[in-house]
């Protein structure tokens, strides 16, 4: 099924030949520098599957992001239902990950626009977070550019206290 489609995407449900592409995204280092770690293709299948398992319980969820002049698999971008232990949460997050051969191009913005979008209007969310490291500043460009105003710096319980990635911003829109 396509959820959403803009001028130059579609973020759809996922089908089996996503998860290759889906495991290559997850094992590039480059992709990754802003998470704990790369994934192994086993941990990518796991997340690929609970992905697919969050859009038929809740009905929405990490939508694959296809490009549709060439169909190509580019990555996700969708909502999750944040359930780790925080002042803020259970919540509903938006996210978005994307091959490094798609970063540049305004794609993450356009696809997080039309989905933030469908979430309020469609799926009546009264409000949706974001988050991120403190120290990536892509994403965190992203989340303003797509309207999300800056709530407050946090330690994420589920980094290691010693990492640089610990420290998190929160974004929300309402």
């Amino acid at each position: 099924m396509v959820y959403i489609e803009t001028a130059r995407l579609r973020l759809r449900d996922w089908e089996q030949t996503d998860l290759e592409p889906f495991s290559e995204m997850n094992a590039d280092e480059e992709v990754m520098k802003y998470f704990p770690k790369t994934l192994s293709k086993e941990e990518s299948d796991a997340f690929g599957q609970a992905i697919i398992a969050e859009i038929k319980e809740y009905g929405f969820g990490l939508y694959t992001v296809e490009v549709k002049e060439t169909n190509e698999f580019i990555g996700f971008i969708g909502f999750h239902r944040a359930t780790f232990e925080s002042d803020f949460t259970p919540c509903v997050e938006i996210g978005w990950r994307l091959k490094k051969e798609a970063w540049g191009k305004g794609y993450a913005t356009e696809g997080a626009k039309a989905c933030l979008q469908y979430g309020l209007e469609e799926l009546g969310f009264d409000e949706v977070y974001s988050f991120t490291a403190e120290i990536n500043e892509s994403s965190k460009h992203v989340m303003r550019k797509i309207g999300m105003e800056f709530v407050k710096e946090f330690e994420h319980s589920r980094v290691d206290v010693d990492s640089s990635l610990r420290k998190h911003v929160l974004y929300r829109i309402q």
